[in-house]
């Protein structure tokens, strides 16, 4: 007996005093934080990395550690189906970004924390309103983006003084829908490209549609879902309103103007097209391209009213979280200007926090993506719904706009859309608070 618990002894020392030694006195292991990130261009997920080993090598408490999770492309829907798999299986990280449309329904679920309280009056009032808007579901804030979307259009300035086209000075000068229409007839007339605008259709179809595309219903005086119930879709989306504005669309490919099948991204900066749907992820490589024939244009009025689209991935924390200390701790840092500004500088969205625009000559007057800011502080942007039922609007959205696009009878498809969005919304109750 005396000797079993010697030989235990001198087996086990050498371990505890290894374990002392290692971690020294007083020292203890960093906690692991889990992100998942939905993954971007190389330039952006690299940025990313970087940004996480900068936050590591700060401080010894907290080890983010970082899962890139495929499927958030813009058309892409696996992301998501990923993020709910992993809820209903209590296995979501502690941080995940997700699209800010979609944050409603998380919310709703019960997958997101309550970041409220932890966010202090000074960061609050130094983000863009329209993070805020984006990030809170009933009263309370979900999601905070390091950056929001920019769309605008864009164009070649030379091509546009050959063909006699005004160019808007920013936001509060945009195209009117007679001015908007003439342009597209002029630069069809030059007969120097085979289209005249790039909408991006080879996005295909998915979220793209509906960021890009509802504005125009807006614009024209529809909506995704009436606003004020948010109950039902009849009336706004396949009103008459809607109805002229989806007409108005399926004429872009009708008449030749459009390209229905593009290979890539590279209409525009091919000369295939003069004018393009721009979203804030493209300019930098079309101003590479173009340099200084860049021109940014904001959204025209489409009849009604200006409108563009607004929100973007933004961060959140799940209500499964272990580690909220270490995910807040990473927000704060990922949330400070330079480190904002480390990301909108590669993927040129517009920094979240009017400290960073400030820092930046990119988005002031005179910038060359002014017209981004510009129509998110002017109230041009419109957000998607804030509704739980928001995948199933959306979803219903770009299936009937990918059928309008491709020929379909107008009034038919919006009435399907209309027909699965009540139907969703009567089929979970309305969405009552849970």
């Amino acid at each position: 007996m005396k000797f079993s618990r010697v030989l235990f002894l001198s087996l086990i020392f050498p371990l505890v005093l290894g374990a002392m030694v290692s971690c020294g006195p007083g020292k203890k292991a960093m906690s692991e934080v889990t992100l998942w990130f939905h993954g971007g261009t190389a330039e952006e997920t690299g940025a990313m990395k970087a940004q996480i080993e900068r936050f590591n090598s700060s401080q010894k408490k907290f080890k983010v550690a970082m899962t890139e999770i495929p499927g958030g492309a813009v058309a892409g829907s696996g992301y998501n189906d990923s993020v709910n798999a992993a809820a209903v299986a209590g296995k979501l990280p502690d941080i995940l970004d997700l699209d800010g449309p979609n944050l409603y329904n998380y919310a709703w679920a019960g997958f997101l924390k309550d970041l409220t309280g932890s966010v202090s009056a000074e960061l609050k009032a130094d983000l863009l309103p329209s993070l805020i808007q984006q990030g809170t579901y009933k009263g309370k804030l979900y999601a905070i983006g390091q950056y929001d979307s920019g769309l605008a259009l864009v164009g070649r300035r030379s091509m546009l003084q050959k063909a006699g086209i005004r160019i808007p000075k920013g936001a509060n000068d945009a195209w009117t829908m007679v001015e908007f229409k003439n342009a597209l007839a002029k630069l069809k007339s030059l007969d120097q490209t085979k289209y005249v605008i790039d909408l991006k259709m080879n996005y295909g179809a998915g979220e793209w549609l509906t960021y890009a595309f509802s504005p125009i219903l807006q614009g024209f005086g529809g909506d995704l879902i009436n606003r004020t119930t948010y109950t039902s879709a009849d009336g706004v989306l396949n009103g008459s309103e809607a109805v002229a504005a989806l007409k108005f669309f399926q004429g872009l490919f009708t008449g030749k103007l459009a390209n229905l099948t593009p290979a890539d991204d590279n209409d525009f900066v091919n000369g295939k097209t003069v004018l393009g749907f721009c979203g804030h992820w493209m300019t930098t490589p079309y101003y590479q391209a173009f340099k200084d024939d860049f021109v940014l244009i904001p959204m025209p009025n489409w009849g009604k009213k200006a409108v563009t689209g607004m929100g973007s991935w933004a961060w959140a924390v799940s209500s499964q979280t272990k580690n909220f200390d270490g995910a807040w701790s990473f927000f704060q840092f990922m949330l400070q200007p330079d480190e904002i500004l480390s990301i909108t500088n590669i993927n040129g969205a517009v920094p979240g926090r009017i400290s960073a625009l400030q820092k930046t000559d990119l988005y002031n007057e005179g910038g060359r993506l002014a017209v981004f800011a510009e129509q998110l502080k002017n109230g041009v942007a419109v957000p998607r719904p804030a509704s739980p039922a928001y995948p199933a609007i959306t979803s219903a959205f770009y299936t009937a706009v990918d059928g309008i696009a491709k020929g379909g009878n107008v009034k038919q498809e919006l009435d399907k859309a209309v027909d699965k969005i009540d139907k969703d919304i009567k089929n979970n109750n309305g969405y009552p608070e849970k």
